[in-house]
């Protein structure tokens, strides 16, 4: 399966455009006891036959391997026949900065990017495949039902071995304590709602506290035409740090877990809020912290800003909309790179990608 080369316990593998139109990404993907082969594949983009390009971009959005491109040839907006294949192929890598196109991420390190990646795959190349599966089967769906897709992912991975590990690893925690005060602070000043975030001493985590509080406040908004505009931002050092990660694992009922992410989370009130909120953020905003205000119109960051996508590393996928709203906003390539590395980037950055809207006095 094309040439391969080692990157620690990674093995790269490599095939040429050619290799993909004649069918090399798609062996068996499955060993023996359900093991994934070769679960993600780089394309060497810099020596692609024109004539093949169409018919290898066919076969990419028929793979069930992770495919990703490298292309070290300059600028790739000059090498628009290319465009069809960057489109089709889960991810590309280019030397140097980020171009405009969505579908590639730049790297100053053009094979240390790409090394990390497939590291990050074989770490935990279930969670990885599902992530990719999910982000092509909810890129045009409504937002309800892309969410739901998401969950059901996200279940299948709770009962994997990658999950289980990360729990391993991680060792037994305390549940969370009660709030000391409400999670979730309301203000109304004319037609603006005004939603706070109040578990400073948790980071704002989005534990079941805080999150039901936030689902009520946000149907005070759905339910009230009078209110014009909703402002949501959180108190103490950080927007979000995520899920709260002392209530991970203690969920007894999967089925049940698919129906409150899905019928009781936040994603999908912000999104029917679309056009009525700003979500403004500031400090580490992890998981949930981010994948929940990129369903908003308008978010605005401080410039200190970060973000974090870390699911894949646990086992799992982004569960609270995460492969809804940060697709739709940044491309589901780009995406899929901050989900499977789950890589911090700065606010500059997400500006740049339009994963935010705007850092105030940039």
């Amino acid at each position: 399966m094309g040439a391969v080369t080692m990157n620690g316990d990674a093995a790269i593998r490599t095939i040429g455009v050619a290799d993909l139109a004649a069918g090399a990404a798609h062996t068996p993907l499955l060993a023996d006891g359900g093991v994934v082969d070769a679960p993600v594949l780089v394309v060497d983009l810099d020596d692609a036959p024109e004539g093949l390009v169409a018919v290898a971009a066919d076969r990419a959005r028929d793979c069930d391997r992770l495919l990703v491109g490298r292309y070290a040839g300059g600028d790739v907006e000059d090498a628009p026949e290319l465009g069809l294949l960057l489109d089709a192929l889960d991810l590309t890598y280019v030397a140097g900065p980020d171009p405009r196109e969505r579908t590639v991420v730049g790297a100053d390190e053009l094979d240390a990017a790409i090394a990390g990646f497939v590291a990050a795959v074989t770490r935990n190349p279930y969670a990885a495949l599902t992530a990719g599966q999910v982000l092509r089967a909810a890129e045009t769906l409504p937002v309800p039902a892309a969410i739901d897709v998401e969950s059901l992912g996200y279940s299948t991975l709770q009962g994997g071995p990658e999950f289980h590990r990360w729990l391993d690893e991680r060792g037994p925690r305390p549940l969370p304590p009660a709030a000391p005060q409400e999670p979730v602070l309301i203000a109304r000043d004319g037609d603006t709602l005004h939603i706070t975030l109040n578990r400073p001493e948790r980071r704002n985590a989005y534990g079941t506290q805080l999150r039901d509080a936030l689902v009520e406040a946000l149907g005070v908004a759905l339910l009230d035409d009078s209110i014009g505009r909703v402002v949501l931002d959180g108190a103490g050092p950080s927007f979000c740090a995520g899920g709260d990660l002392d209530e991970f694992g203690r969920t007894p009922d999967t089925a049940v877990a698919h129906l409150i992410r899905t019928r009781g989370g936040a994603g999908r009130l912000v999104a029917r809020l679309r056009d009525r909120i700003e979500v403004r953020v500031h400090g580490h905003c992890v998981g949930a912290g981010i994948e929940i205000p990129a369903f908003a119109g308008r978010v605005v960051a401080a410039p200190d800003t970060v973000f974090r996508l870390p699911e894949v590393s646990m086992g799992l996928v982004p569960g609270a909309g995460g492969t809804v709203s940060v697709p739709r906003r940044i491309g589901r390539w780009r995406a899929l790179h901050l989900f499977v590395t789950a890589v911090e980037i700065g606010a500059e950055q997400a500006l740049s990608w339009g994963l935010i809207d705007e850092i105030p006095g940039a």
